[in-house]
């Protein structure tokens, strides 16, 4: 399966490479998803991760899941339309959508919270609940297609959770034929 992961500059840096390398490890293809391709972003601790992809040039049909780190990136992430509107539509045709820390930012300007049970980094509750999602203090929140954690403690059980999701997902090539 294809899983694309968006970069921007100031990312938490195991909250982008921990999903990366456990999805790669898992057999999936992980892509990075910045708002230019080929772009070098840096961490927040200096590590940079160059964007394969630029989010106005990809679909979410040609992927099987979103993952969105957190750190600072969500902050510029949300900047761009093209990052936002991939977002609305992984979460329109019912796609994993995992987001960790400040990650669930996204799925505020996105405006796909709207009811829903999530989780983040306690900083940011009063955004996701103004947003109108139901926060919960919890390691991860599933629900749905939507996948959240608080911080890069809760990486293991976030990254299972996503690996769980995408077992139970019918592949794109299999729901495409």
């Amino acid at each position: 399966m294809r899983v694309l992961i968006l970069v921007e500059k100031i990312y938490e840096d195991l909250e982008l490479w921990y999903p990366k390398l456990r999805l790669e490890e898992a057999g999936h293809e992980a892509v990075l998803c910045g708002p230019e391709a080929g772009v070098e972003y840096p961490s927040k601790h200096g590590y940079p991760a160059r964007s394969d992809v630029a989010a106005a040039d990809v679909k979410a049909s040609d992927y099987d899941a979103l993952v969105v780190p957190g750190g600072y990136s969500p902050d510029h992430m949300r900047r761009s339309p093209a990052m936002v509107a991939l977002v609305k539509a992984f979460d329109r045709e019912r796609k994993p959508i995992a987001a960790i820390c400040h990650g669930p930012w996204m799925l505020c300007s996105a405006r796909v919270v709207q009811g829903r049970r999530v989780t983040s980094f306690s900083s940011i509750k009063d955004d996701l609940e103004n947003a109108g999602a139901r926060w919960e203090d919890a390691p991860v929140v599933v629900d749905g297609h939507i996948i959240t954690s608080r911080t890069p403690k809760d990486l293991p059980v976030f990254t299972k959770a996503l690996l769980d999701a995408l077992a139970k997902a019918p592949a794109r090539a299999a729901a495409a034929g």
